[in-house]
This record gives C-alpha cells, structure tokens and sequence, in this order.
C-alpha cells in the first residue's frame, strides 16, 4: 500500500516508516523542513512539502494514498502550555485528512494517550481499550475518528502510554523528567509513588500501528502498551541513580512548580492493559521495558 504519514521524522515516525518499507508498503511522508526531508529521503520515503495547518494539502496527499498513518502534533504548543490550540490544530487536521477518505474502506489510523482515561476518572484498575471518555481536548478527535467506522473508513486509534522510550527518543516525557531533576537536584515522586505509569518501546510501539493500518477492524481503539504500570517511585529511583541525584518525595501541592506542566500529571494512576490488542493485532512487545532501557545509560549520555 502507498501510506501518506504526517509526523513521519518525529520519534515515532522515525520508527513507524521503516517498519512499513520493511513490511513492503511505499511511505510518503509529511516534512515541513529541509531536515526532516532529508531524513525521509534517506530513509526510503517519499516526501510530501506541508504542515498540519495545510488542510487541503491533508485532503489532496491523503486522498492519493490508499491509507494514512497520522502521527504529528504540535508539541511546541504543549511546551507553552497551549495544550487547547495544540488539540484544536490536531483535530482540524483529522477532519480534513477522514474527508477524503470516507466511502473508501481505506484505514486512517490516529495516535491518542492513555493518560487521559486516568484524568478522566479511570483509575484503581488497569484501563482497557473498551474504556473511553465523552469528550475533552484529543478525546473529540479520537471519538471522531472511531466514529468513522461509520463512514466507510477502516479507522483505528493507537493510545500511547505517557512514556514511549528508545534512543529514537530525544523530548519526550522521560528527557523532561531527567532535565527537571538534574535542574532540581532531586529526582522526585508525588506521596509515596505508587501510582503507575504505563510504558512503551519505539519500536514496539511502531509495530501497532503498522498492524493496525493492515488488520485493525473499522472503530479499534488500541492500545500500544508494554509495561502496564511501572510505580513511578521506580521511575524516579532510577532517574536518579542516572543524573546522580536522590529520590525524594515531592508534596501534590508543590508538583506544579517542581514538575512545570507535567505537575497534573505526574501524581495520576495510570495502569493499562493491552490484552485486547494483542489478541486482536497478534502484537506482543519485543523490546526492553522502562526501567531496563533506562538503565542502559542511553538517556543520560544525552546530556
């Protein structure tokens, strides 16, 4: 298949295109800079010119494959705390990319998060992929999107676990994490850091949605999830014995200074299962876990 992909040089795309050229799929891929061009050049890929606030050149690039893999999102927004205008130009583009696929059976598949079940009163149990949320920032595009199902489109929507780790990762939620406690001096927990974080290799990660975009049923909401619940006083324990810092226990009330915009987030249980999407993809994880991969160094030799 010709798959149009947006967000194809990030950290997952850079991971998500050559599982699809190895898997024998031509790739087109979306690039908004002379860099991230050349990546995909290099890579094997086609290169579509653009961004996410091109909407016709969404409905034009996605309306010449014969499926779309939709993976940017504006980070940089999320980094100045617009985490609303980054939802909304996120969801813009959904729309005008399902316009020209509807009628077509063609699969249009999404990233969405697990942490928003968790935020959205989900806790105290692992969450499944049967669990969803009314609505919210992201959670209408992911709702929209599995609605399509409806519309003749073969839609899927992959939740990622707030940490999706590998040396292809470069500013994630586990950089932000290693900066704020080296910063601080203290790598720290909210409470006593029972509560549990999902986590995901890049590369396991990258073989969901190439899954997905072959054999998901229309409507699958999936989750790419290997580690179904680290603590996170673990996560901050070995965070720490890499920067060379201590642990310490960081109030509720203090976690907004202490861990910027990851304060509301930081103290959330989030454990989740992906029994549902292993046996609907045929997908077990290959890769390290969490705090194997963190212990390889790796992070810490970024500086």
């Amino acid at each position: 298949m010709r798959i149009f992909v947006t967000g194809a040089s990030g950290h997952i795309g850079s991971a998500v295109v050559p599982e699809l050229l190895q898997a024998g799929h031509q790739v087109v891929g979306l690039a908004r800079s002379d860099s991230s061009a050349g990546a995909l050049t290099a890579a094997g890929a086609e290169v579509r010119r653009g961004d996410l606030d091109d909407l016709d050149g969404l409905r034009e690039a996605a309306g010449a494959a014969d499926g779309v893999i939709h993976l940017a999102f504006k980070h940089d927004l999320m980094g100045v705390g617009d985490f609303a205008g980054a939802a909304a130009a996120d969801f813009a583009a959904i729309k005008a990319l399902a316009s020209a696929l509807e009628g077509t059976d063609r699969p249009f598949v999404i990233s969405s998060g697990t942490l928003m079940l968790a935020l959205a009163g989900i806790t105290g149990r692992p969450a499944t992929e049967a669990d969803s949320v009314p609505g919210g920032p992201r959670v209408d595009a992911e709702n929209f999107v599995i609605g399509l199902a409806g519309s003749g489109v073969r839609s899927s929507a992959v939740r990622l676990p707030p940490i999706v780790h590998s040396s292809l990762d470069h500013h994630g939620f586990a950089h932000i994490l290693i900066g704020i406690a080296r910063q601080s001096g203290v790598s720290g927990y909210v409470g006593d850091g029972t509560n549990r974080w999902p986590s995901v290799h890049t590369l396991d990660a990258a073989r969901v949605y190439r899954l997905a975009l072959e054999d998901a049923p229309a409507g699958s909401r999936l989750h790419a999830v290997a580690d179904e619940g680290v603590p996170f006083h673990d996560i901050s324990a070995v965070i720490g014995r890499g920067a060379g810092v201590p642990v310490a226990s960081i109030s509720a009330e203090d976690a907004g200074e202490r861990f910027a915009f990851l304060g509301g987030f930081v103290g959330v249980d989030n454990p989740t299962s992906s029994e549902v999407t292993r046996k609907m993809l045929g997908w077990e994880p290959a890769y390290p876990g969490l705090i194997e991969d963190l212990e390889h160094g790796h992070y810490f030799d970024q500086g």
